[in-house]
């Protein structure tokens, strides 16, 4: 077995050793990531070729010992370089499930969610509510209710949200979160979310500090907003949040964030409302080709830390609670996405297309934001490379693409493909596109492979079907023989 972890070689083959990256985000492959004595690659001790032949493809394999790495360096970084009380929560729409949200709060993580959906299932993983922010622009009543009754914190996004909580109150416990909730939960204990006008180099989907943005109140409206909640008695707004974006590599722009909450900070604090809480969002970017160099997750840590302790000292304002919510960074690389490889379609003098068993329903990112990822051949990892082709996936759809120029050994049909950092946004934006069944998930750790999603089946595609009678197959058969 060769134990040194697998990492890029420029010099014509797949992979050679190297040292790991200090930061798991600045790593290609999951930190455990090896290539055994049979030439294949390894994660978590487990063999990605054997693990497709146990548990099909696709399948996400993801590392908990990245994972883990990752949540403990973040947790370590805040609490070396902020002299108060700092909180980090995993912004779970990267990859929302009960592992997932298991693994982050048994690091002593928070959570933050986006929907009803992300709430349930991270109370279900039994993380605290008071460790869960409820973010998003468009929070249903239904979705309040339930954000009011399990007493996590709600991230309120703009007017409509701001009155409808000022008016409603708990109805006591929701048995299908928790039986044991009181049924007081007032105030409801919220968070502003405001828009900080700040541009950072990403793509425009996932800019989200800009003044044009569907996400968070104008800060033109802050007078308005603080005078209004502070004359509210079924609110506690206990801090203020505001997101820049995602995959930034650009530092300065969490250095300009800083300076423009604190002082958000210090004009609520004029106004009577005491906000003894910044949550700075995330956004820290991942590697994932050999081009990209994102800042650590200590030097991002530290650059923010700083920014905020100088910011208060400039405003004369106390340390606020400080709060950052990374997601695609925790996550990205601690998971790669494994196939098979089936037919091949050459076109003399343009491309040669190497197909395999998933595509856009399993990774919608390069068809929606034209990502760029790295794959490999997992079943003969010290094959030369010797072709450049593009990634196909099974879909009927032209786009569906994974990499247009990924350069590879001579692949063959049956081997096992693996593209790296898919751990955020890959499943969580999964489709059933095409009537795909989603695929299975395993976490990997010492040898051992848990499925912590199970594959859907045909079944699984139909179950929500309803067919009426009159379009039942014997009474179609009726009408036509008559």
């Amino acid at each position: 077995m060769v134990s040194t972890p697998a990492a890029i070689d420029r010099s014509g083959r797949q992979y050679l050793p190297a040292p790991s990256a200090a930061s798991p985000n600045q790593s290609l492959l999951p930190l455990s990531a090896r290539v055994n004595d049979q030439d294949h690659l390894e994660i978590g001790g487990c063999d990605i070729v054997k693990l497709v032949q146990q548990f099909g493809s696709p399948l996400y394999v993801l590392d908990e010992e990245s994972l883990r790495t990752a949540c403990q360096q973040y947790r370590s970084a805040f609490e070396q370089h902020y002299p108060g009380e700092s909180l980090v929560i995993y912004a779970s729409k990267a990859w929302n499930c009960l592992a997932v949200c298991a693994i982050a709060a048994s690091e002593g993580l928070g959570i933050d969610v986006v929907s009803g959906g992300e709430l349930y299932t991270a109370l279900q993983a039994n993380v605290p509510a008071n460790r869960l922010y409820f973010h998003g622009n468009n929070k249903s009543t239904e979705e309040l209710k339930l954000a009011i009754d399990s007493g996590c914190t709600i991230v309120v996004d703009n007017w409509w949200e701001l009155n409808t909580l000022a008016t409603m109150k708990p109805e006591g416990a929701r048995s299908e979160v928790d039986a044991a909730s009181p049924s007081s939960r007032l105030p409801v204990r919220i968070m502003l979310r405001l828009t900080p006008g700040i541009e950072c180099h990403t793509h425009e989907y996932i800019r989200t500090g800009h003044l044009d943005s569907k996400f968070g109140f104008d800060p033109d409206q802050l007078d308005q907003v603080f005078a209004y909640v502070s004359q509210q008695p079924n609110l506690n707004c206990v801090g203020l949040h505001a997101h820049i974006g995602s995959q930034i590599f650009e530092l300065q722009p969490h250095r300009d964030l800083a300076t423009v909450m604190v002082q958000w900070l210090s004009k609520a604090a004029q106004q009577g409302l005491p906000i003894q809480e910044l949550d700075i969002g995330g956004g820290l970017g991942i590697r994932y080709t050999e081009s990209d160099d994102p800042p650590s997750i200590n030097e991002w840590a530290q650059v923010v830390c700083d920014s905020i302790v100088k910011a208060c000292q400039t405003q004369n304002v106390p340390l606020p609670k400080l709060i950052a919510e990374p997601g695609r960074s925790l996550i990205g690389t601690t998971c790669v996405t494994a196939y098979t490889v089936g037919s091949q379609k050459v076109i003399p003098g343009v491309r040669t297309y190497v197909t395999v068993d998933g595509g856009m329903s399993d990774n919608p990112r390069p068809i929606t934001y034209q990502s760029i990822y790295r794959a490999v051949v997992a079943n003969r990892m010290s094959a030369p490379l010797t072709e450049t082709v593009a990634i196909a996936g099974k879909h009927c759809e032209s786009g569906d693409i994974l990499i247009k120029e990924a350069t590879l050994p001579k692949t063959e049909t049956g081997d096992t493909l693996v593209v790296m950092g898919t751990g955020a946004y890959n499943y969580s934006m999964a489709s059933n596109y095409n009537r795909l069944s989603r695929p299975a998930a395993v976490l990997v750790n010492s040898g051992e492979a848990n499925v912590i999603l199970q594959r859907e089946t045909y079944q699984d595609l139909v179950r929500h079907d309803r067919l009426p009678e009159r379009l039942s197959i014997k009474n179609i058969s009726v009408k036509h023989q008559g």
